[in-house]
């Protein structure tokens, strides 16, 4: 039987604490020259001892869950395994501890290893050139499409070319970008088969059409084979495509988005190439063009003539999009797990990632609907539909409940009470089969018990209509409330 560990743990600032060890060198005064509005005489903590500012945080890691746990089938986030020795060298002091203002031809190595990030980038995606600055996929999805709106307003169409193209499985970042680069989102719908609507797609890409932003494999885990024909005929339109690379875990070393008649391409480093992003962040979205869209690219970009240099600004760049250069430790990890790899191991983690996928709807077909085409990418959508069928929200919290990371639910929207569930290439078949064999449990469970669940964690079940209708601060913010009074 699962338990979560469970502390009623107090935020640091409320536990008392003493000082009890005096650390060396303390009392020594520095020569360092800090500028004094930086300076600062505590770091908000109080006075207490190592011990307890340890055991803190490591009980709360405890009452926490993550890749190093167990299995993490979060759909379309690419949970998988974070190799340790991709930490071991993002920690080394000559990256960690340099600065960005620091003279180029101090850092020739941090440069080295952006310039051959993007050079193994740009041989996966098929594109011409890259910039590693968005700081995440969406940063790096308004930075595409920023680029389309400054390609067609070099060209002299913006006025007339107002309108993205996505499909209904696109992921919900895909229309907020559009809508933030100023365009208006023309949504098409999917067929039963998972894939897009070809006449609707004609019906929608017209002269008013700046780009066709579309995933594939899309959030169904399916590959769409039309792609070659809309790439024809969005390109014959004007218009260019765009690639959400978020689920190119599912093609890669197989294929590339340049094959398919991509304009731009953005990556999730953090996805993809195994780096650390639960909770938030941090996260790498590097955008990658074709040649006619290389100067419109942010600045600066890495270039080499003997020496690594910083300093090309591309004539018709729309600016910078992030300070300096990005998330650079994450990038070093995915350099290191690229390295690491190296294009037989990136092939070998794609067909795992589709295997285990495989493996997963296929068993899970014979007890609950899986829609659109039965072969699968990296990723599959459940459906908890039926007679006597739980919710999926109910379903997930029995995951939960027995230790096991819910997928991702209620997602992509055109799949009722949807599971979405990405495997990826880091679980083991026993992994797979006791997810499985939760799922079937659940369903098999009287739907009064689930509604009682979780009840082996910290947290227990939440009344949603309660929380609805009486929200209740958090401590920080129930202190500002009363600061404020």
């Amino acid at each position: 039987m699962y338990h979560q560990a469970v502390f009623d743990e107090p935020i640091i600032t409320e536990r008392k604490g003493r000082r009890t060890i005096k650390l060396p060198l303390e009392d020594r005064n520095f020569n360092v020259d800090i500028p004094k509005e930086f300076r600062r005489s505590e770091i908000g903590i109080g006075d207490r001892e190592e011990f307890t500012v340890v055991r803190h945080y490591v009980r709360l890691s405890e009452m926490n869950y993550g890749v190093d746990t167990g299995f993490y089938p979060l759909g379309s986030c690419t949970m998988k395994y974070n190799p340790k020795i991709a930490e071991e060298i993002a920690s080394l002091a000559g990256f960690r501890m340099i600065h960005p203002l620091q003279d180029p031809a101090d850092v020739q190595g941090a440069l080295k290893l952006l310039y051959e990030l993007g050079g193994a980038l740009k041989k996966i995606t098929g594109m011409d050139e890259i910039t590693l600055q968005p700081l995440a996929g969406a940063d790096g999805e308004f930075t595409g499409l920023s680029i389309v709106r400054a390609y067609f307003e070099c060209m002299g169409e913006l006025d007339r070319r107002r309108e993205v193209v996505v499909p209904d499985s696109a992921h919900g970042s895909n229309p907020a970008s559009s809508t933030m680069a100023g365009f208006d989102v023309v949504e098409i719908p999917s067929q039963e088969d998972g894939t897009v609507d070809l006449d609707a797609f004609k019906a929608a890409v017209t002269d008013r059409t700046a780009a066709f932003m579309i995933t594939n494999p899309n959030t169904l885990g399916i590959f769409d084979d039309k792609i070659l024909e809309m790439a024809s005929y969005a390109h014959s339109k004007g218009a260019l495509l765009y690639y959400d690379g978020a689920n190119l875990n599912g093609i890669m070393t197989k294929t590339t988005p340049a094959k398919m008649g991509f304009d731009i391409v953005h990556l999730n480093l953090h996805k993809t190439f195994s780096t650390p992003h639960g909770g938030g962040g941090p996260g790498s979205g590097p955008i990658a063009v074709v040649e006619k869209l290389r100067d419109f690219l942010p600045y600066p970009l890495i270039t080499y003539d003997g020496k690594y240099r910083m300093d090309y600004i591309p004539p018709k760049t729309i600016g910078k999009v992030a300070s300096f250069n990005g998330n650079f430790l994450v990038m070093v990890r995915a350099w290191a797990y690229i390295k690491m790899m190296g294009e037989d191991g990136l092939r070998d983690a794609c067909e795992t990632a589709v295997a285990n996928s495989n493996y997963m709807s296929r068993k899970m077909s014979e007890f609950m609907p899986v829609p659109g085409k039965v072969l699968k990418k990296h990723e599959f959508v459940a459906s908890a539909t039926g007679t006597n069928m739980p919710k999926a929200g109910e379903i997930a919290k029995h995951l939960i409940d027995n230790g096991i990371h819910a997928p991702t639910i209620y997602f992509p929207l055109i799949v009722r009470e949807a599971l979405m569930i990405e495997p990826t290439e880091s679980a083991t078949k026993e992994e797979m089969d006791s997810f499985i064999q939760k799922v079937r449990e659940a369903i098999n469970t009287p739907i009064s018990v689930l509604e009682q669940e979780p009840k082996n964690l910290k947290v227990g079940k939440i009344d949603d209509v309660d929380a609805s209708k009486n929200p209740r601060p958090s401590l920080r913010m129930a202190r500002k409330l009363k600061a404020s009074q």
